[in-house]
Order: structure tokens, then C-alpha cells, then sequence
């Protein structure tokens, strides 16, 4: 995984509320084993229409959301069943931050474990963030060392990760990667242990 450690990027805004699993990456896309390739069937049901064509309704479909990296949604993103290809879509699409008030827990450690900054902000910093991102190229940027969100208008604000997760985003790690962090700790355990068999 990359280190996360300051992103600013254009902010899309997706005003709706209890979006699940299922509606990020639809069960009939869930075939494939690596964590790559996802992006293309991202909210599958709402950006195309039944015909396979660009539903230009959809607000990630228009023009000015393009190349947005950073997703602002409403409360309790991600709820619905525990799918880990749920922050791989959002990964694989290019979202690298979600912000909304609330979010399903299962959904948040999926989030952390693969490397995309979930944040929780209260309603109205939210409601904010959604009325913004409605005009073109708005942009904020998220120091996660701070633990802070700002845009060039004077919004500022301050977010609470656990630590450990802070860790492992700073240092690009996995939960794998994590357990090798201790690696020199693990081989001199494991040479105390062999003495004794």
C-alpha cells in the first residue's frame, strides 16, 4: 500500500444517505480475486442506465466530478453486508478519502486496512462540503499527521482516527506489513524459542 500522509485533491459530493455495500460494488461483480479492477463497476446501478449507457443524472457522472479523489457523502456510508471490495472500488476508481458523518464500522476497518482515509465529520461541516463540492475544481486538503481538512475558503477542521490506523496509513501498511514491522522482534523470539526444543 502507499503512505497517506497529506492529499489534496477535488472533492465529488454524493447527498445521499444509507448507500450500501451493495450499491458501491453490485454482487454480480464480485468474481474476481485480486483487489484490482473494481473501479469500472463502482455505484454500477446508479451510473448506467439498463441499456449499459452513462446515466448523466447520476452525480459522479457529471463533468465537474471528474478526477475527484476525495467523496463526501451522508450518513451511514457503507452499511449493508461486510464486502471488502467496497473500499477496492472506491480505491480502484481513485477515491483515496470518504467523508461523511457516519459510517458502518465494517465498512470504516475495510476502509483503514486498505489504505483509504474514512472521516467523520458532523452534519453540518458535512452538509458544508456537499454545497461546495457542486461547483467545479473545489478542492480540500486532508493532512492526516494533523488530522485536518481545509479548502481555500477558510474551512478548517480537525478529525479523529484511532492511532493505530494513523500508523499504518502514514507507513503504507497492511496488516501484513504491520506484523513485519516487528520482524527483528519476532526473529529474536524465535531464537530464544528454539534454544528450548
Amino acid at each position: 500500500m502507499n503512505a497517506f500522509t497529506i492529499h489534496k485533491g477535488k472533492v465529488a459530493g454524493l447527498d445521499r444517505a444509507n448507500v450500501d455495500t451493495d450499491q458501491i460494488i453490485p454482487k454480480q461483480f464480485l468474481k474476481r480475486i485480486e483487489r484490482t479492477g473494481f473501479g469500472q463497476f463502482l455505484f454500477y446501478d446508479w451510473r448506467y442506465k439498463a441499456d449499459g449507457s452513462l446515466n448523466e443524472s447520476f452525480e459522479l457522472n457529471a463533468p465537474e466530478n471528474q478526477g475527484a479523489t476525495i467523496l463526501v457523502a451522508n450518513e451511514n456510508f457503507g452499511c449493508g453486508s461486510s464486502r471488502e471490495h467496497a473500499p477496492w472500488s472506491l480505491l480502484d476508481y481513485g477515491f483515496q478519502v470518504v467523508i461523511a458523518p457516519s459510517f458502518a464500522d465494517i465498512f470504516k476497518q475495510n476502509c483503514l486496512k486498505n489504505g483509504m482515509l474514512p472521516i467523520s465529520l458532523p452534519l453540518e461541516d458535512v452538509e458544508y462540503l456537499l454545497e461546495e463540492a457542486k461547483s467545479p475544481y473545489y478542492e480540500c486538503t486532508i493532512n492526516l499527521y494533523e488530522q485536518s481538512i481545509k479548502d481555500g475558503k477558510g474551512f478548517s477542521r480537525t478529525f479523529d482516527i484511532n492511532g493505530h490506523f494513523k500508523n499504518m496509513l502514514l507507513n503504507g501498511w497492511d496488516e501484513i506489513g504491520y506484523t513485519l514491522s516487528f520482524v527483528q522482534d519476532i526473529d529474536e523470539y524465535e531464537k530464544k524459542v528454539t534454544q528450548f526444543v
